[in-house]
């Protein structure tokens, strides 16, 4: 009777610990699965990584191989870039792409990567874009004093704000004096601090103060070989009538002198320019300037660079690398788009300015008005220091 009890008491231990053995290897099982299951949609997901990184990098390559393609005169639609299985460094990821388009109807880049059995495509338009997107923009500092006015034209309800700013993040970079208004945007380098970067006494600022997210990169500016290649005509010091693209050393204009361009012209001055007192840069009416000015430029008293047209797109000034200083006392209003990225600008004059300036600094002296002229944002794939940019990003 004992021997039976205690067989059965046997049976249900060895029945209870096979039960548990079951349970624990139903858990275990599940736990397995869950952490198989777990470990595949890590591998899913760090391998959708990869390729959407691939992919990235393919629309990366494609706008830097459209940027160098412009520097090829003429430009050429029938050979745009494309790639086929580049890898990226330290990884077994691959992308392919190719550019499609032309001037007309615009670009687009189609972007494959691939890292084992994940593939990812992206997409984007590109836009041509010029150095004149700012009214005013500076590498260092940027100064406006009292009672100055930023202000725009010629824009429509579709335009994107008005904008000035600074790459800089070194504090008091730009200086805002008192009643200083301006109707946009104000932006400091990327990672500055606005309040830091800004010495604010008493500025209003109708848009938003931030930093910026990416660099304002400056293009180069380099002079084309048609102009570089001509024979020089010497220093220009009395009254001239200028009517064909030409080279010179400088231009030095005594007292109430004059030189007046006619016609469509594209100047290249190696050396400075000065406007004496009340002496004047004349643009006829029917006639435009596009300058590349080696030197420095100084307009003294009551001295007028006269742009008749009264359109900013006429007068285009692009200072080179040897160019760092630009002064202006004008008489009058200065119609044109200012782009010298090694210069410090400073308008003396208490006239208004229309127009564009992007330099390495920039001051102004007056209480006068600076106006943006929008329409120095159309561009062609001809016109100095453009750029691809990427725009409607797609997956």
């Amino acid at each position: 009777m004992n021997k039976m009890r205690h067989y059965r008491k046997r049976g249900s231990a060895i029945a209870l610990a096979m039960v548990v053995v079951m349970i624990l290897l139903a858990m275990g099982t599940g736990l397995l699965s869950l952490g198989l299951h777990g470990r595949i949609i890590s591998i899913r997901t760090s391998s959708d990584i990869a390729a959407r990184s691939a992919a990235d990098a393919g629309l990366i390559k494609a706008l830097f191989e459209m940027n160098e393609k412009l520097k090829v005169i003429p430009w050429n639609d029938s050979s745009l870039p494309f790639g086929t299985n580049i890898g990226l460094p330290n990884c077994d990821a691959v992308f392919s792409y190719t550019v499609t388009g032309d001037l007309d109807s615009g670009y687009t880049i189609e972007s494959t990567g691939i890292f084992g059995q994940a593939q990812r495509t992206v997409s984007c338009t590109l836009q041509l874009q010029g150095p004149f997107e700012a009214a005013i923009f500076t590498e260092n500092s940027m100064q406006l004093k009292n009672s100055a006015v930023v202000d725009w034209y010629n824009n429509t309800e579709d335009d994107k704000i008005m904008q000035i700013g600074t790459n800089s993040i070194t504090a008091g970079s730009i200086g805002l004096r008192n009643s200083v208004t301006v109707y946009g945007d104000l932006v400091v380098g990327v990672g500055g601090i606005p309040s830091i970067v800004i010495n604010d006494y008493g500025a209003t600022i109708t848009g938003d103060t931030r930093a910026l997210t990416e660099r304002y990169v400056m293009q180069p500016i380099t002079v084309p070989e048609s102009l570089e290649s001509l024979f020089s005509n010497g220093a220009i010091r009395n009254n001239t009538t200028i009517s064909a693209s030409a080279r010179y050393s400088s231009i030095d204009l005594g007292n109430r002198e004059t030189v007046t361009i006619s016609g469509d012209i594209t100047l290249y001055i190696t050396g400075d320019i000065i406007l004496g007192n009340s002496a004047e840069l004349g643009i006829g009416n029917d006639a435009s300037l596009v300058l590349y000015l080696g030197g420095d430029f100084e307009a003294k008293n009551s001295s007028t660079v006269n742009n008749e047209t009264q359109d900013p797109q006429k007068l285009k000034i692009y200072g080179l690398d040897s160019c760092e200083n630009m002064r202006f006392k004008n008489g009058s209003d200065f119609y044109g788009a200012i782009y010298a990225p090694n210069t410090d600008v400073v308008m003396d004059n208490s006239a208004n300015i229309y127009g564009s300036v992007v330099s390495k600094s920039f001051e102004q002296r007056n209480s006068g008005t600076f106006n943006y002229d929008v329409t120095l944002r159309d561009v062609s794939i001809n016109d100095e220091a453009v750029h691809f940019t990427m725009t409607n990003w797609y997956e």
